[in-house]
């Protein structure tokens, strides 16, 4: 099994170079896990104290968790994936019957941070866009795809995105085996990292 983490800041594109990889690869030969899955469950607190919470911050990550079902998978084993919703800013009762694959791709923002989880990675990818481009993205898709108003995304990002990049996400590129500026579509960097996958498996 190949364990490939991607990683960036809010809207640098790494769903973008999660597809592009997908393209490359037979359907049954990889799963895609989204550490959005992963935040802490919250039940215990009221709607208006988890919209407070910093999902920015590593301490919103149930890390743990993702390390035991990534194990769990390179051992064969099938997981329960959580289900999370932006919505209510909690998991879900659901859960998603995840298989073990050839190629697994684990996605997220702060899928560096924590040295565990970064060490089952045998190909760590870093996805860079510029700071303007991420900010329209990410306004772009709280608003069309989350249901946020425009004040609430631009507050968010002053008070938290942008400082929560600059001291946890930004610093991990330096784990990074590939990084893939992504200002558009990057057909190099995508050969190279499907070389990459061909070669090791």
């Amino acid at each position: 099994m190949l364990i490939i983490g991607i990683a960036g800041g809010t809207g640098s594109g790494k769903t973008t170079v999660v597809n592009q990889i997908l393209h490359e690869l037979p359907a049954d030969e990889v799963c895609v896990i989204s550490q959005d899955s992963y935040y802490n469950a919250t039940h215990n607190l009221s709607y208006l104290e988890r919209t407070k919470i910093n999902f920015d911050h590593p301490k919103a990550i149930d890390f743990e968790l993702l390390v035991s079902d990534l194990n769990k998978l390179r051992k064969g084993e099938v997981i329960q994936q959580p289900v999370y919703s932006f919505v209510t800013h909690d998991r879900t009762v659901d859960t998603l019957l995840t298989h073990p694959r050839k190629v697994v791709i684990v996605e997220g923002i702060l899928i560096f941070n924590n040295k565990e989880l970064r060490d089952l990675f045998d190909i760590k990818i870093f996805v860079h866009a510029d700071t303007d481009e991420r900010l329209i993205r990410r306004i772009r898709r709280d608003i069309e795809e989350r249901g946020r108003d425009i004040n609430e995304v631009l507050t968010r990002y002053q008070n938290t995105l942008k400082p929560m990049h600059q001291q946890f996400i930004e610093p991990t590129k330096n784990y990074a085996d590939i990084i893939i500026p992504n200002d558009r579509y990057n057909t190099v960097a995508i050969d190279i990292v499907r070389t990459v996958i061909s070669n090791k498996l």
